[in-house]
Parts: structure tokens; C-alpha cells; sequence
């Protein structure tokens, strides 16, 4: 699609002055009817006063629109945060002419301040006002902290010859690592389907997407993916060969927008898959390829563009999971770098070189012990990571 929308969903983003040099900072997302709706949240346990609300309110299953600042996370508030918190959902229900438990709630930035409610409630009626089936972009762009560009992408499927969209937007450039999702992230869709088959297909998206990659290795607690589906389209999901094919769609609309987030992520300059096949199981892939991943030493030699080999098996050996030195396999894209554990030589380190001077590669780890398989998407570590962070709050 040339522009990004979801059919029977209005959006809009404005500038509230919650942050410095009057950049958007309120968004909504709405649903002309209610909408069946799923989530998953922080498994931090310092959860934001959003995160807390939202997870009462997704018990009813319903939600019709999301309402969502930056400038301010709203956690470690205490009870104003939560009174701030219901505000927002109360003071956006009665402009949208909605019941309050159809509105759920979003924050992000910066933690332990008050939330500046009285500028949310004043532009509120300017938020509702702006709303447009073509607003994707300006939500996108209100919930942006540290992230350079917004995050958006839609995608079509096709059920029973009607046609559904799936559009997702995201935010997150810090705090990102494999704990649920790390981040913002509200997807909309037309097509009919029940909370439960909602909660299961996003689960397993985010479990393929949001939780195989990593930035920083941190976690936020403010992390919230939702999925609105109103039905509009016509398009119902109930068989499993139905549900096979909406799975399709919001897997690539996840996957999407997680190396959207690594691309942005604070300081980076390369993305990098980190493929880890031939474990004892699945699960010692995963525990490889996870290690591998949040490696400081391993990152900081992909931002210096260093074919530092020794780092990632000094990882591969720290990770809790069965490895025999003298069968490890590593590849840079398809150069060979290491053979049973063994420097295939200076010339094909050279060759590996070539390799990280590009914007994106993938690492490759043969353990040669099985069949297990998983994997994760990093990325660099840089100077520039440190100077956003060091100074975040000024």
C-alpha cells in the first residue's frame, strides 16, 4: 500500500508540548465500532500506570481506541500516575463520545515524572479533531523518543476471496531486548477474529519477532503490543487454515517492524543475524544465539568492523548450553572464518572483513551436534549509544 492505513481505523498525532522543541507527542489510534483486542506487556515487575491499566482493561477483550504520549513513561508516579493514567482514558472516551474501558492507554519516556495531564487534557479535542483514516504517520511520529524515524507497515491477506489489512506501528531505539517486545507497538486490522485467536496468533508473532531481537541487552517498563481487529472487512478467522493465514501476515508485519527497531536502534549502524544451527535442541540454539546476541565485546567488534572470531566463540562457550569446542563452525555471510574450532587463516579473516563493512550481515554458528536451530537479530555497539544515553534526561 503507497499509504499506510488500516480501513475502519482513524489516526492522529500532535504536538501537546510534553516534549522539548514542539514536536508531536500525543497520538490516538480509534476504531469506528469496537474492536475484539490482545496484548502482551512487560514482564518487567516495575510496571508503568498505563501498563497496569491496560492489563485490567484487557480482560473485557474490547477495546476501541488507544490513546498514547511520549515525554513522560508515567512509572514510579505512584497513585497520581494511575488517577493520570485513567484521565487520559477518560478525557479521550468523552471526546470520542465512547465508554471509558473501550479506551486503553500508552506512555513512554522518561521515568519518575509526573505526567503533564493538564497539557494532555487541553489537547485532547485537537487530537480527536485530527483524526484521519491517512493519520498512521502522525501517530507514528508523536511516539517517537530517541528514535530517528517513525516505524509503520502494512500488509494485505486474503480469506474466503475478501481481502483484510494488517498495519502495525512501533517505537523503541533503547531498552530493546527479548522480554516480550521492548517497546510500543499497536497493530490494527479489519479482519474479524476473537480476542483468543487474537491472543494466540500475537503471542506466536512476538515469540518470532520482538523477542528475538536486542539492542542494549535492557528492559523497559512500559512495553505494550496491542492488536485491534474490528471485522470490517468481512474477512472472519475461525478455521485453522484461516488462522494459518492471518499468522502469515502479522508475522511479516512483526518481523517487519523488529528490524525496523534494530535499524534505529540508538547508535547503530548494523544490523546482524545471528544464526545458530547444528544444537543439541532447539532450546541450546536459542541460549547460543541469545548469548552471541547481547555480547558487548562481540557488538563493539561488529561497530570497530574487527573479525574478532574469538569473541563469539568466548560467548558460544559461556552460554548454557552442551558445545564441543572442536566441532564449532562460524561464518560471516558465506565466508567460513572458523572450521572445528579452528582460524581458517588471515586471508579469509580479510574476506570477513569485507563482510561487516556492510550495513547487514548474518553469522552463522554450526555447533554440529544436532539438529536444533534458532536465532536473534543485534546489532552494533557505538560510540554514539553512550553519548544518547549518557545524557538522555538533558
Amino acid at each position: 500500500m503507497s499509504v499506510i492505513m488500516c480501513p475502519g481505523f482513524k489516526a492522529a498525532g500532535v504536538a501537546a508540548e510534553l516534549k522539548k522543541k514542539g514536536k508531536k507527542d500525543l497520538g490516538l489510534i480509534c476504531s469506528r465500532v469496537p474492536a475484539n483486542v490482545a496484548g502482551v506487556f512487560t514482564k518487567n515487575r516495575v510496571k508503568a500506570a498505563p501498563v497496569l491499566l491496560d492489563m485490567e482493561l484487557i480482560k473485557s477483550g474490547v477495546c476501541q481506541a488507544v490513546i498514547v504520549n511520549s515525554g513522560s513513561a508515567n512509572c514510579c508516579t505512584g497513585e497520581q500516575g494511575m488517577r493520570d493514567a485513567e484521565a487520559m482514558a477518560s478525557l479521550a472516551a468523552s471526546e470520542l463520545g465512547i465508554s471509558n474501558d473501550l479506551v486503553f492507554v500508552a506512555s513512554t519516556g522518561v521515568i519518575g515524572e509526573p505526567l503533564p495531564i493538564e497539557k494532555i487534557k487541553t489537547a485532547i479535542p485537537d487530537l480527536v479533531k485530527s483524526l484521519q483514516p491517512e493519520g498512521i504517520p502522525d501517530l507514528a511520529r508523536s511516539i517517537m523518543t530517541t528514535d530517528t524515524v517513525p516505524k509503520m507497515v502494512s500488509a494485505q491477506g486474503i480469506v474466503e476471496g475478501k481481502t483484510f489489512t494488517v498495519t502495525g506501528v512501533a517505537k523503541g531505539a533503547g531498552m530493546i531486548r527479548p522480554d516480550m517486545a521492548t517497546m510500543l507497538c499497536f497493530v490494527c486490522t479489519d479482519v474479524g477474529a476473537a480476542s483468543e485467536i487474537l491472543k494466540e496468533t500475537l503471542v506466536k508473532a512476538a515469540h518470532r519477532s520482538f523477542n528475538r531481537i536486542t539492542i542494549d541487552g535492557d528492559t523497559s517498563t512500559n512495553d505494550t503490543v496491542l492488536v485491534m481487529a474490528n471485522g470490517l472487512s468481512g474477512a472472519v478467522i475461525r478455521s485453522v487454515a484461516q488462522r494459518d493465514i492471518f499468522q502469515k501476515v502479522l508475522d511479516e508485519i512483526f518481523l517487519d517492524l523488529a528490524k525496523q527497531l534494530i535499524r534505529d536502534g540508538e547508535g547503530v549502524t548494523k544490523l546482524v543475524e545471528i544464526m545458530v544451527r547444528g544444537a543439541v535442541s532447539d532450546s541450546d540454539a536459542w541460549k547460543v544465539a541469545d548469548t552471541v546476541a547481547h555480547s558487548p565485546l562481540v557488538k563493539t567488534s561488529f561497530f570497530g568492523e574487527d573479525a574478532n572470531w574469538g569473541r563469539i566463540v568466548g560467548a558460544v562457550g559461556r552460554a548454557d548450553a552442551k558445545v564441543d569446542p572442536d566441532k564449532i563452525d562460524i561464518y560471516f555471510d558465506d565466508v567460513q572464518l572458523v572450521k572445528a574450532g579452528i582460524s581458517c587463516g588471515k586471508a579469509v579473516e580479510a574476506e570477513a572483513t569485507k563482510v561487516l563493512k556492510k550495513s547487514e550481515f548474518v553469522v552463522t554458528v554450526d555447533l554440529n551436534m544436532g539438529r536444533g536451530s534458532d536465532l536473534m537479530y543485534t546489532c552494533d555497539f557505538s560510540v554514539d549509544y553512550v553519548k544518547i544515553n549518557a545524557d538522555y534526561r538533558s
